[in-house]
C-alpha cells in the first residue's frame, strides 16, 4: 500500500488488476493507510496503542538499539564548523556524492579561466 500510496495508484491496479480506476475497496485501503499513518509518531516510527496493553499492545514490543550513521555524524562534525550569528545564518550542510563534488569543481574552475 505504501507504493501505491506514493505512485498514487490504486492498489487493484497495482496488483495487475482493474483499468486503473479506484474502486471502492481500493479507496478503503487508502483510507485505512492514511489512518494509521496519522497516528505513527514521526520521532520514533511507533504507534501508542502498540505500547498500550489496554489495547492488546505490549510494553516491551520494541527494544532500544544504538545505530551510528556515518553520513549523519559526518553532517553533524561539518555542521559544527558553521559560524555562530548572522555570517552562518541559514546555512545547511548536505552530502553529495565525492564524483559530483569533483565535477562541479572543475566546471566551477572552468568558468573563471
Amino acid at each position: 500500500m505504501e507504493l501505491c500510496r506514493a505512485y498514487r495508484i490504486p492498489h487493484s491496479h497495482f496488483r495487475g488488476h482493474g483499468d486503473g480506476t479506484w474502486s471502492d475497496l481500493d479507496r478503503r485501503k487508502a483510507l485505512a493507510l492514511e489512518e494509521h499513518l496519522r497516528r505513527v509518531c514521526p520521532s520514533c516510527g511507533t504507534r501508542a496503542e502498540e505500547w498500550d496493553e489496554t489495547t492488546g499492545g505490549d510494553e516491551f514490543a520494541y527494544t532500544a538499539i544504538t545505530h551510528r550513521c556515518i553520513g549523519c555524524q559526518t553532517i553533524a562534525d561539518r555542521q559544527k564548523e558553521v559560524p555562530d550569528g548572522p555570517e552562518g545564518h541559514g546555512v545547511k550542510v548536505a552530502l553529495i556524492p565525492t564524483s559530483v563534488h569533483a565535477a562541479l569543481e572543475i566546471a566551477r574552475t572552468a568558468q573563471h579561466h
